[in-house]
């Protein structure tokens, strides 16, 4: 009988010292293979596998490329790196970005249910918006089993939330309690009927997306056009509507939850914004010079029209300076998903 032996955690700002809880209360003889994915910064170093080494009894490494999977053995995502699982080995590729993170955690949760099925173990901690939500769907519906961190307890807990909203996982509980829970769901065979499911066709091409192989990329993409662009490319998205969780992927393979999606587009329009307001002080400041060399010459028409113009532009942008101080909160936050899960 099948054992449920292959564990993937994510999680992003908040995470990591959720990840260290669990990986210490893991013993030695630990019968799964553990796979772990922190947001993190593109341009940034990983120190998440030194950090989780130093209080656990397991093995744990970067994952590479085309390397076996060991039972009783932890592996983390590098950054700017997807993390996806085979069947009989793992894959560390540059596929497209996925709700704006490379690595994210979707792509490692959805993977693994394709290739593992009923054997896996879906773990999601604190973090902000949904990535991992539809990874854990996937999970529940071959046959896995999802647990989610307690909001109540989670620094970040719209992560939790989002998940607990549209999968209705098998566990929410703190952290404390869930590395005890791996290691008995790691001695539990995997139920015949739980067994016998496949993974479905549009899966195999989710999969195949991330791992930039041609034939899914060149496909048409599922769905129906939608009337958004791709932030990352501005290439048309396709809605997608699967598992109750509306998601966009364009041609090329990027992919956004309806959250992630409105968190890009609303960074698009502050740096449009910024543009904007770019413009309108250098227009300004370009019509003050122009009317005080017409007021050299002696040319009054022109010397205020100038001036108004000026104003006018002046106005803007006080006006477009103002949007971009109101729009500070949101443009905070973003700065905290990003920065805080640095630190693995």
């Amino acid at each position: 009988m099948p054992q449920r032996d292959i564990i993937v955690m994510g999680a992003s700002a908040g995470g990591v010292d959720g990840f260290r809880e669990i990986v210490g209360a893991l013993p030695r003889d630990f019968a799964a293979s553990i796979f772990i994915v922190l947001h993190i910064p593109s341009d940034s170093p990983s120190r998440l596998a030194a950090i989780l080494g130093r209080g656990a009894e397991l093995p744990v490494s970067a994952a590479r490329d085309r390397a076996p999977i060991q039972k009783g053995h932890i592996y983390v995502a590098p950054p700017d790196h997807h993390l996806v699982l085979e069947p009989d080995m793992m894959r560390v590729v540059r596929g497209p970005r996925e709700n704006r993170h490379r690595p994210a955690i979707d792509p490692l949760f959805r993977s693994a249910a394709r290739a593992f099925g009923p054997r896996v173990v879906g773990v999601l901690l604190s973090g902000l918006l949904d990535d991992g939500t539809n990874g854990l769907q996937v999970i529940h519906q071959s046959g896995g089993i999802c647990v989610v961190q307690d909001p109540r307890e989670a620094e970040f807990a719209t992560m939790p939330h989002n998940a607990i909203e549209y999968d209705s996982p098998d566990s929410i509980m703190p952290v404390r309690e869930i590395g005890p829970l791996l290691v008995k769901l790691a001695s539990e065979g995997v139920p015949a009927k739980a067994a016998a499911r496949r993974a479905s066709p549009e899966l195999n091409e989710e999969v195949k997306i991330s791992e930039m192989k041609m034939d899914a990329l060149e496909a048409e993409r599922a769905g129906k056009p939608s009337v958004f662009s791709c932030p990352e490319c501005n290439g048309v998205l396709w809605e997608v509507q699967d598992l109750e969780l509306g998601r966009f992927r364009c041609r090329v393979g990027h992919a956004y939850s309806g959250e992630s999606l409105l968190t890009a587009k609303s960074e698009e329009l502050e740096s449009a914004l910024w543009g904007a307001l770019r413009a309108l002080e250098e227009s300004a400041a370009i019509s003050r010079r122009m009317a005080d060399r017409a007021k050299k010459k002696g040319h009054t028409q022109s010397h205020t029209r100038l001036q108004h113009q000026a104003t006018e532009q002046q106005h803007q942008a006080a006006m477009v300076r103002d949007m971009l101080l109101r729009n500070g909160t949101s443009t905070a936050h973003t700065e905290v998903e990003a920065g805080t899960g640095t630190n693995g």
